[in-house]
């Protein structure tokens, strides 16, 4: 994957999708700032199940131009490490959020999100 690669989170597609200016976007100035997307097999499941079938064309020609990576056995031995040290210090975060990360981190990518504080805690993790 290019060096200019991020992992995106739901939130920014949210975000692309509700605003009328999509200018105004955190996902097209990555994209105008020459970044490539991928985004984790998880988000692909998020934003298909809050898509009404009006929406599922805007998201699947959306999505078809973005590497989809899965989420495999490494990103589940992540996933593990994070959720036991999250323990240690009395932290949880919702299993989706924490199978995006771990792909994040399982795939050596940064990771941007509009939700910083719900992965604030995870070390390893690139936050932009």
């Amino acid at each position: 994957m290019a060096d200019k690669t991020i992992l995106i989170d739901t939130s920014l597609f949210i975000d692309y999708f509700r605003k009328t200016d999509k200018t105004k976007t955190r996902l097209v100035q990555r994209a105008l700032q020459g970044q490539q997307f991928a985004i984790s097999s998880i988000t692909e499941y998020e934003i298909y199940c809050g898509a009404t079938s009006a929406q599922i064309q805007f998201w699947q020609d959306l999505l078809a131009q973005i590497v989809v990576l899965p989420f495999d056995s490494k990103a589940a031995l992540v996933a593990v490490d994070i959720e036991q040290k999250l323990k240690k210090i009395r932290r949880s975060i919702d299993k989706a959020d924490l199978f995006i990360a771990a792909t994040a981190i399982a795939h050596d990518l940064p990771f941007d999100t509009l939700n910083q504080k719900h992965f604030d805690k995870i070390e390893r993790l690139l936050l932009l």
